[in-house]
């Protein structure tokens, strides 16, 4: 994926292959601005690959004639709940817009799929006529991802669903995302920086630098057997809980 800039060509993702399985949720880590959310914003097509091709359930994403019919299956939830919310649109609109947009017209129709989509993940019915300002953080991304539920996608992009979020709510939304990808058997590509929830919450994870995935493996073995030296000292980067062990191995860090 290449961006035009005032000194020419970025690269921001080159030789990128990736692969996710139906009700499986593969992790992609690395530091910021690796292209990770680019990555994820070309599968869902809110970027034109400048080269490659993207490929969702055998058929060819980036092409006009399954645009239509493969961009519904593919929903995605922003890092930052504030700023993905229109604060002009009501509930309602906000999770109901994807089935306007596909030519629902029933208005009965759709507010009864809001309500339903708004007890999944949390929230009461009557919340549909409030506006994003009278939520909570916590409150909001469970209105995104609502939003992207409506649709029944069968793939969702999880662009930092969390690290907006305080660590109590953090740990709530992600145990909510657990429950509905096992219940509705979704795929969720989650990208993240935060190692300790990826691998809780991945069952694969690939590590990403400067636009290149260095190595993809199960959770636990990229724990326990860590290939590449980026990837070992993203690991080694993770706090520890004995403080400790943390200072034994931040003295350890310093001699070398």
């Amino acid at each position: 994926m290449n961006f035009r800039t005032k000194n020419g060509i970025f690269n921001a993702v080159k030789n990128v292959s990736l692969d996710i399985k139906k009700g499986e949720v593969l992790g992609l880590v690395g530091e910021s601005g690796c292209g990770k959310t680019t990555t994820g914003r070309c599968i869902i097509n809110l970027y034109k690959v400048s080269d490659g091709e993207i490929f969702f359930n055998g058929e060819l994403i980036n092409s006009k004639k399954t645009k239509l019919k493969i961009n519904p299956k593919i929903q995605m939830i922003f890092q930052d709940p504030s700023s993905s919310l229109n604060p002009r649109m009501t509930v309602k609109e906000i999770i109901g817009e994807g089935l306007i947009i596909q030519g629902e017209k029933n208005k009965n129709t759709i507010q009864q799929k809001v309500n339903e989509v708004l007890l999944k993940v949390g929230l009461l019915p009557e919340y549909a006529d409030r506006y994003p300002h009278e939520f909570s953080g916590g409150q909001k991304q469970r209105i995104g991802i609502a939003r992207a539920l409506i649709m029944k996608p069968e793939l969702i992009i999880a662009d930092e669903p969390v690290s907006a979020l305080d660590v109590s709510i953090k740990a709530q939304i992600i145990n909510l995302l657990n429950d509905l990808r096992k219940e509705l058997n979704i795929a969720i590509l989650f990208i993240a920086h935060d190692l300790s929830i990826t691998k809780y919450f991945s069952d694969r994870i690939a590590v990403m630098r400067q636009g290149t995935i260095l190595e993809t493996a199960d959770s636990d073995e990229l724990f326990k057997n860590p290939v590449n030296p980026y990837t070992k000292s993203l690991l080694d980067a993770i706090p520890l809980a004995d403080p400790d062990a943390e200072l034994s191995r931040t003295s350890d860090r310093s001699r070398l």
